[in-house]
């Protein structure tokens, strides 16, 4: 599982950010890429990548603002063009499906794949996909609508403890199901095993958080909690938190902190203004490594592994 970030600025496109958009790459787990927020020219982002439009299957957005919506319907258009003939959903608030359509019908733009659009319930809820693939999400703060995405992978189970296996000189085969079953045998000697004896401790799904636009919010608390990764704007600097409240943003400060309440393993701020360029990143960047130290100031096109955890 990998994040790649195609834009990582603020409101408005400069020489050094595009607009919001985020690849959650999950080819490996699904041969699949998730998108969260297609901001404008998103599309030309991704050219300077090794993504194939065809493996976006989701874009995810998290409100209506246009520096998050604007690449959509370029995006969708040029997916046809791309070998892109399988589904492709949108996920978002009220009104998403009608921007969309709207754009395609003018343009008389006609797509060579299934489009589907699920509008969410603006209390939040839960999304179900293949695999036991969980999206919870949750409205936030923000003047408008805005969603956070918490994305649950489902667990995996232990391996099968071959080595502890030899001394009964079991051959491979059904017998070796059973156990990585975790079911009780019994061998033909009347020697019985528990699966569970030979079966190491189950894997656990990443956890990742990837929260829209939003000033401090409980919600945001229930979406971060004991995450791998989690995605925070950091549209203002910490003196400028009364600005941020303003105008519904966060400040750096703010998101290092939401991080380490919710015991967060890593966080990435993006959604950067435009003001802020070399040094003044680095203090941003200094500012939120004060109160939380496994922080990350993301730049377009930067790409991160996500690692695994165990459960001990």
């Amino acid at each position: 599982m990998k994040l790649m970030f195609l834009g990582t600025g603020a409101g408005v496109p400069s020489r050094h950010r595009n607009v919001s958009s985020l690849a959650l790459m999950l080819l490996d787990e699904l041969n699949e890429i998730w998108l969260f927020d297609c901001g404008e020219a998103t599309q030309h982002q991704i050219l300077k990548t090794n993504l194939k439009p065809r493996k976006i299957t989701k874009i995810f957005i998290t409100h209506l603002h246009g520096d998050h919506i604007f690449g959509l319907p370029g995006l969708v258009s040029s997916r046809s063009f791309q070998g892109g003939d399988d589904p492709l959903t949108i996920y978002g608030p009220r009104g998403i499906k009608q921007y969309v359509l709207t754009s395609l019908k003018i343009s008389r733009t006609h797509l060579s794949y299934p489009l589907n659009f699920v509008e969410l319930d603006p209390k939040g809820g839960q999304l179900q996909f293949n695999k036991g693939w969980k999206v919870e999400y949750l409205p936030l703060d923000h003047g408008v609508l805005s969603f956070g995405y918490r994305i649950i992978e489902p667990f995996k189970q232990g391996e099968l403890l071959i080595d502890k296996l030899k001394q009964y000189n079991i051959p491979s085969g059904p017998i070796y199901g059973q156990l990585k079953n975790r079911q009780t045998v019994t061998l033909e000697d009347g020697t019985v095993l528990d699966g569970n004896d030979f079966v190491g401790p189950n894997i656990r799904g990443h956890l990742v958080a990837i929260l829209g636009d939003t000033r401090p919010h409980r919600n945001a608390e229930v979406l971060a909690k004991d995450v791998d990764v989690l995605v925070h704007e950091a549209t203002f600097e910490k003196d400028e938190s009364k600005m941020a409240r303003n105008y519904f943003h966060s400040t750096t400060q703010q998101a290092a902190l939401l991080a380490k309440k919710c015991d967060v393993k890593e966080l990435f701020l993006t959604h950067i203004s435009a003001r802020y360029m070399g040094q003044a990143c680095q203090q941003l960047l200094k500012e939120a490594k004060e109160t939380f130290k496994n922080v990350h100031l993301v730049s377009d096109l930067d790409v991160y592994e996500i690692q695994r955890v165990e459960d001990e």
